[in-house]
């Protein structure tokens, strides 16, 4: 009987449908570098071409501190806003069934699919003083156009997907025996949120953070219509370095971008770094 013979590739391992480990690694160092690192890159030489003294001005005037206390501020309101009210969204999302399911997933993406000029000018419709909901808002003193809570709605506008589909995967593949099997040991609906539920979707809450943190620090085209766009009250940095482009202020330009990256980077790499500690913790937990 003739025996059979398997492939070379068989033998020596699992075959792999990409090409192997160095050139996987060198293409994706390449294509990092052309698309992400050589732009930012130009940034910073750009800015290296200015004194230590004219770039402290151009970064630390009264306007642009105002600026970036709206722009981070508004982003990390958002983002915080975005964890709790999108992880409930999550959450239903995955745990009930109810007519309109669907049409309520697909409504999540929006954000994404939407023109962020066109979901500007739809919120500065409605929350304006007359507006459909800025109408009953202003009556109760409370106004949203053209004030910083505008910024922060339309901020918590646009990072709500990122958290809803982060979570949404998580509590889909989450095991619910151990939920069951907290609660025939006597836990209560809390303690099995808290126990069970909260560690295991916990780091997806943090990406889910960061990545609407991220988006919300340099948005522009969903926010200029609501925040009107008044120095030192409304004036999103974003806004401010379009401003010194239009005014041929380029270095000026590039010294306020390079702080809002350094601060954005510093700020990401902290959450990561916690995530990656509560994804640590929670295997020692399970373990």
């Amino acid at each position: 009987m003739a025996s059979l013979s398997l492939p070379a590739s068989s033998k020596s391992g699992p075959s792999r449908v990409l090409p192997g480990f160095h050139l996987s690694l060198g293409f994706t160092v390449f294509y990092l570098g052309l698309i992400v690192l050589i732009p930012l890159s130009a940034v910073l030489l750009k800015t290296f071409t200015m004194t230590w003294d004219a770039f402290w001005a151009a970064v630390s005037s009264e306007r642009v501190v105002a600026s970036y206390k709206l722009s981070f501020g508004a982003a990390f309101i958002g983002a915080l806003l975005n964890v709790l009210f999108g992880g409930i969204v999550a959450w239903v999302l995955v745990r009930y069934r109810f007519p309109g399911k669907k049409i309520i997933d697909a409504l999540v993406d929006l954000p994404f699919a939407l023109p962020t000029a066109v979901a500007g000018i739809a919120l500065t419709a409605l929350y304006s003083t007359n507006g459909w909901i800025g109408r009953y808002l202003t009556a109760l003193g409370i106004k949203v156009a053209f004030t910083p809570l505008g910024v922060v709605v339309a901020l918590t506008f646009i990072g709500l997907p990122f958290v809803v589909r982060t979570v949404q995967p998580v509590l889909e593949e989450a095991e619910r025996e151990l939920e069951e099997a907290a609660a025939s040991l006597g836990a209560n609906r809390f303690q099995v949120f808290t126990k069970v539920i909260f560690p295991t979707i916990l780091p997806a809450l943090l990406t889910g953070f960061a990545l609407a943190f991220a988006r919300a620090t340099g948005e522009y085209g969903s926010v200029i219509f609501i925040a009107g766009n008044m120095p030192m009250v409304s004036e999103i940095t974003p806004l401010f370095i379009i401003t010194k482009l239009e005014q041929y202020d380029y270095l000026g330009a590039t010294a306020i971008a390079v702080v809002m990256l350094i601060v954005s980077f510093i700020l990401l790499l902290t959450i990561n770094l916690l995530q990656a500690w509560t994804r640590k913790r929670g295997r020692a937990e399970r373990t």
